[in-house]
């Protein structure tokens, strides 16, 4: 009798896709954001934090920091385009589909943090309420 040889199984390798931040972040805010680390001294990794704090008129307002450390257990890390980004997962449940942007226009200049599931904001637009 001979013996019937089982099939080779073949293991599929799926590559690890990257986390993807709850935020989007604009191509003009990158741009700032790797302008202002590279005016930095460079040896230290710089992290872009996106939090989320009490206060304001409206109750909440966005946050926008450079940062070089991380809390593992409080803090979510992402890469997007080349800037590391941390937010800690209170905050996330704020900042899903946020937008960070930057503006250099004559009458704004600066980033601005839209808040996607903000029900009202307050007449200058710095907080927001849910």
């Amino acid at each position: 009798m001979t013996a019937i040889a089982e099939p080779e199984t073949l293991e599929t390798i799926t590559p690890t896709e990257a986390k993807k931040p709850p935020i989007i972040v604009t191509e003009r805010a990158i741009a700032e954001v790797k302008r202002i680390v590279a005016e930095q001294d460079g040896t230290d990794k710089h992290y872009l934090r996106v939090r989320i704090t009490g206060g304001g008129c409206s109750g909440f307002k966005p946050k926008l920091d450079l940062d070089l450390t991380v809390n593992d257990k409080l803090d979510e890390t992402y890469e997007v385009e080349g800037i590391n980004i941390v937010i800690d997962r209170k905050s996330a449940i704020y900042l899903h589909e946020a937008v960070v942007d930057f503006h250099n226009d004559l009458n704004k200049r600066g980033f601005s943090v839209n808040i996607a599931q903000a029900k009202s904001t307050c007449g200058c637009g710095s907080s927001f309420s849910m």
